[in-house]
């Protein structure tokens, strides 16, 4: 959902390019989540829709959502993204969708990671792609600065407004203009764990934290660690923080923390950190404890939940929804061996921290117009949803349309939390701070990972890399 790092940070600084620590973990999700889901659909259902006609109500695999798309016969059209395997192929079905609908011809164009620099390169070699998928506000925002994107036009518009919240809808904005259409997302506010263990030690799925909390003892008492933890990248423990932050202290700080407006040695920070700490502090908690968990890559936290039989070496881990790709390395069956939860209410809400990538406008034409315009509609995602390996921030796309009920979950609760979901903080962040292993916010979480007692440490170590990083002062 998310991969690049050549954008621009919350102040407007650039940042050096290099793959997000949600790319790193996302880059092959879907490629391989078809797969990891075991699905059995080998197709989007059956659009014999030949249609090509005029100004016309084009028939929708939704059941029909009188999407008028315009007769393109002709047009030739270029569609760039880093995405590759099975999700590029998925997407591909979504684009001979387009095409025949229209007539228009829709060429994928593979980009390298991170896609601001490959697009800089076919600009200056005056052959940007019509559409190119973005990732994150700041990758937008880049593009507009640059003069790159063009503005999405009243179509595209009208279906953005008829299906996306506000709150998706705004960051797609630029300077208050409209320049992205997210078409996927990640839901980043997930818990999943083995449903052995937690049936075994008589756990129920958590709704709150002190819930969790609960559920994390009684599978201690039944003999097994309650949590993995990837704690050798520390992007994982960012993602803890977010999440508990983001319910706690609520969407409006959140937005305050993510640009430095308040500082990392705000009370509200203070209250995360020793909300966290009631798990991080717990040596039996962790899969290996502290020492352990910092000795665990992402890829094991997940793969070590889900083998071992009835003793794997830990009952839970906190990951978004490409967790299912690792899930899918282990003979574990998501929904039956693997299940998942919303990350718990530890405020108010629970919390949905997420990212995604927007369709953007490089040439701007009638026929790019159009398939901007169909990728904001429910048609679009409806197919792609049904293939498995996807979410789409579109709300109207039927939930029943997600190929299992592990999906569903997930959609819903992105869904479900309409303009509160929030993009995933240290991504939004100068890559010097919330990017860049060994340093920063990724250093700081490690250190406190280590020594959970010391709070006021953690908040002072963690403001005086961001004053450094924003720029904006201590």
């Amino acid at each position: 959902m998310h991969s690049t790092s050549s954008t621009i940070g919350t102040h407007g600084a650039a940042r050096p390019a290099g793959p997000t620590k949600t790319a790193r973990a996302t880059r092959t999700a879907a490629a391989v989540a078809a797969g990891a889901l075991a699905l059995s659909l080998t197709a989007c259902g059956s659009h014999d829709d030949k249609k090509s006609g005029g100004e016309q109500s084009s028939g929708a695999p939704s059941g029909g959502s009188g999407l008028a798309l315009p007769k393109l016969d002709g047009a030739n059209l270029e569609v760039a993204a880093v995405w590759t395997g099975a999700e590029q192929a998925n997407f591909k079905q979504v684009l001979a969708e387009f095409g025949k609908r229209t007539g228009a011809k829709v060429t994928f164009v593979p980009a390298q990671d991170p896609i601001v620099n490959f697009l800089g390169s076919k600009i200056a070699g005056g052959q940007p792609p019509d559409v190119a998928m973005l990732p994150q506000p700041g990758a937008i925002k880049q593009a507009a600065e640059k003069k790159w994107a063009k503005p999405l036009g009243p179509e595209a518009l009208a279906q953005l407004a008829k299906n996306y919240s506000q709150g998706w809808q705004d960051i797609g904005k630029v300077d208050g203009k409209q320049y992205g259409a997210y078409y996927k997302a990640a839901n980043k506010s997930l818990i999943w764990y083995n449903a052995k263990v937690l049936e075994n030690a008589g756990a129920s799925e958590p709704k709150t934290w002190k819930d969790l909390l609960g559920a994390a003892q009684k599978v201690d008492d039944s003999g097994v660690t309650p949590f993995s933890v990837g704690g050798a990248d520390g992007w994982t423990l960012t993602d803890w923080f977010e999440n508990v932050y983001l319910s706690q202290a609520g969407p409006e700080k959140y937005d305050q923390l993510a640009q430095h407006k308040i500082k990392w040695t705000d009370p509200s920070v203070k209250q995360a950190l020793t909300t966290l700490a009631q798990v991080w502090s717990k040596k039996d908690y962790l899969a290996g404890g502290p020492d352990g968990a910092l000795q665990t890559e992402f890829p094991a936290s997940v793969t070590q939940t889900f083998t071992g039989g009835d003793q794997p070496k830990a009952a839970m881990v906190y990951e978004g929804d490409f967790a299912q790709v690792n899930i899918g390395e282990t003979k574990a069956k998501v929904g039956t061996d693997a299940k998942v939860f919303p990350f718990p209410a530890v405020g108010a809400a629970a919390p949905v921290v997420s990212g995604g990538d927007a369709a953007v406008i490089l040439k701007d034409s009638k026929a790019a117009q159009a398939l901007v315009t169909f990728l904001a509609s429910p048609d679009a995602a409806t197919i792609q949803a049904k293939l498995g390996g996807y979410l789409s921030p579109n709300k109207n796309v039927p939930n029943s349309a997600y190929p299992n009920q592990v999906q569903r979950t997930i959609a819903k609760a992105l869904i479900a939390s309409g303009d509160d979901f929030r993009f995933d903080m240290s991504d939004q962040a100068p890559q010097a701070f919330g990017g860049t292993p060994g340093k920063g916010e990724w250093k700081d979480l490690q250190d406190f990972l280590k020594n959970p007692s010391d709070v006021a440490g953690a908040q002072a170590k963690l403001e005086k890399d961001a004053a450094a990083a924003y720029g904006n002062g201590s």
